[in-house]
């Protein structure tokens, strides 16, 4: 599976059903930088979770509605209710062990 880059006009929509993980980024945040391949290893061992990814800079009135105010943070979503956030980078076994809480 790939990740999927999502805007303000569709963030509701594609993060409304099952589990989801949304990673709030922006290209000029280092640490964003080094979270995103760590996402996409995740996407790609994890069918059962769908992988987003919402430029902040690009995308704000998202950014705000979550009261996102440090990147990255990923915003784990079941069903479309937010049920975790991460903030800062996070190693593909600490995601892991988070999403096996929603998926299992």
């Amino acid at each position: 599976m790939t990740v999927q880059a999502i805007t303000d006009e569709n963030f509701e929509q594609e993060t409304a059903n099952g589990v989801t993980l949304t990673d709030l980024w922006a290209t000029w945040c280092g640490p964003c930088r080094m979270q995103s391949p760590v996402i996409e290893a995740a996407a790609k061992k994890n069918a059962a979770v769908k992988f987003t990814k919402l430029d902040v800079d690009e995308n704000q009135q998202t950014a705000e509605k979550l009261g996102v105010r440090a990147i990255p943070t990923l915003i784990i979503k079941k069903d479309g209710q937010v049920v975790e956030r991460l903030t800062g980078f996070h190693t593909l076994d600490m995601i892991e062990k988070v999403l096996d809480k929603y998926t299992a």
